[in-house]
């Protein structure tokens, strides 16, 4: 009988707990610890303080603990090369090399590599002066879509008519991928790889922009659910075959191959399916949903793909029914954020038959749980269909309050009504 794990989970918002979460109900796992966690991961891991963006300090602390397997949450800790730092202390991790990781942390480099691919995605240019943006936007016309070349926690694309507002966004960044727009619904796909197995997760979608009707700024995200019922039959295994393994391929081909999970984002096009973007790391919050519908344990995968032995593991398994997340907010997000608004009706959520409450921006304060981020809940229900999903979800959002909480009213609404299709 192979030995329980001892994991160790770096980061500290919803995504991140949604992992520790499943891990800790993994049979496969003896002991959950987070750095530096959140009061929510803290019910169900031992927390650790540590600067996540501090290599050596993440190896130090999994070698006091004596772990099996790091898994690395967040963007920035992996383009700052912490999964590197663990690996080269001889322990297992999952999440790319930092070299790898510039697939989510270049905008441009992911394009670069997408060519090289033969990839399907839009047509871009890479500016860097104010001259080189505008001729961009002329040439590919409105709606613009600008992203931000570097990391920017999700909120590094702006996407509009207003040729004005895209000028001046390009004027923020020192380096900008101007792209055609791509009609169509948004799916996210991830993937488990080793480097050369790539094993797609079920697909999900998300909401960006922060208010009801997709109006209003991006955001990280304001809910997910899974299953898409409405998904082109056969989709999961044409992006197999034409995104994610060929990408993956190509990663190895250049001596840099891609260990982790690889997040693509996809617009399924009048034109067929499109890559939106890369992302280096589980997305938050379709991560909660797809914890939630996860039947196979997730340690397994996870170590099979840091010790490149995941073509060992059977491909991960899913239970049937639908899951939601609806994301809480606090006052100002996403352009500030209010801290330190008391939480209340946390246990009356959590109560609800299938809700589990999923903490992303959270802190102690004495007896109190208080918001101490932008988004600081994802409420997330399990059940046979969409529409009781989404009931339960919501049934959790209403039992918690605190001072300018804001959450959409119409995550996977057009879904359970079946008005999306691709």
């Amino acid at each position: 009988m192979t030995t329980p794990l001892k994991t160790l989970v770096i980061g500290n918002g919803g995504r991140e707990h949604a992992l520790a979460r499943a891990l800790s109900l993994d049979p496969g796992v003896a002991e959950v610890h987070a750095a530096p966690g959140n009061p929510g991961i803290a019910d169900v891991a031992s927390l650790h303080d540590v600067d996540p963006l501090d290599p050596a300090a993440v190896a130090a602390l999994a070698q006091r603990l004596a772990v099996d397997l790091v898994v690395v949450g967040p963007e920035a800790p992996l383009v700052a090369g912490v999964a590197d730092a663990v690996r080269e202390a001889g322990i297992a991790c999952f999440g790319p090399s930092g070299e790898a990781a510039q697939l989510e942390g270049s905008k441009a480099f992911a394009k670069e590599v997408m060519a090289a691919a033969n990839v399907p995605t839009a047509a871009a240019r890479v500016c860097t002066t104010p001259e080189e943006a505008a001729a961009a936007l002329d040439e590919f016309g409105a709606p613009y879509v600008v992203k931000d070349d570097g990391l920017a926690a999700g909120k590094g694309v702006v996407v509009t008519t207003d040729r004005a507002e895209a000028l001046a966004h390009a004027g923020q960044c020192e380096r900008v991928v101007i792209e055609e727009y791509l009609d169509g619904p948004e799916v996210s796909l991830f993937a488990i790889t080793d480097g050369s197995t790539v094993y797609p997760l079920q697909p999900a979608q998300d909401f960006k922009r922060i208010f009801d009707g997709d109006e209003g700024p991006n955001t990280g995200g304001m809910g997910a659910y899974t299953p898409l019922d409405w998904a082109p039959e056969g989709l999961v295994a044409e992006v197999l075959r034409t995104v994610l393994q060929p990408t993956v391929d190509e990663m190895a081909r250049r001596g840099t191959p891609f260990a982790g999970l690889l997040y693509a984002g996809l617009a399924l096009t009048s034109r067929g399916t499109r890559v939106v973007e890369f992302n280096a790391r589980f997305g938050d919050p379709e991560t909660q949903p797809l914890m939630a519908l996860l039947d196979s344990p997730l340690s397994p995968l996870l170590l099979g793909a840091a010790t490149r032995t995941l073509h060992e593991v059977a491909p991960p398994r899913w239970k049937s029914g639908a899951a939601l997340a609806v994301v809480m907010a606090s006052g100002g997000y996403p352009e500030t954020s209010s801290t330190g608004d008391v939480i209340s009706g946390l246990a009356d959520a959590e109560a609800l038959d299938g809700v589990h409450v999923i903490h992303a921006g959270t802190a102690r304060d004495g007896a109190d749980v208080v918001t101490a981020g932008g988004r600081v809940l994802a409420v997330t229900a399990v059940a046979p269909s969409l529409a009781e999903a989404r009931s339960a979800a919501y049934a959790g959002v209403e039992r918690i309050s605190f001072d300018g909480a804001q959450h959409r009213t119409d995550i996977a609404l057009a879904a359970e009504r079946g008005e999306v299709g691709a």
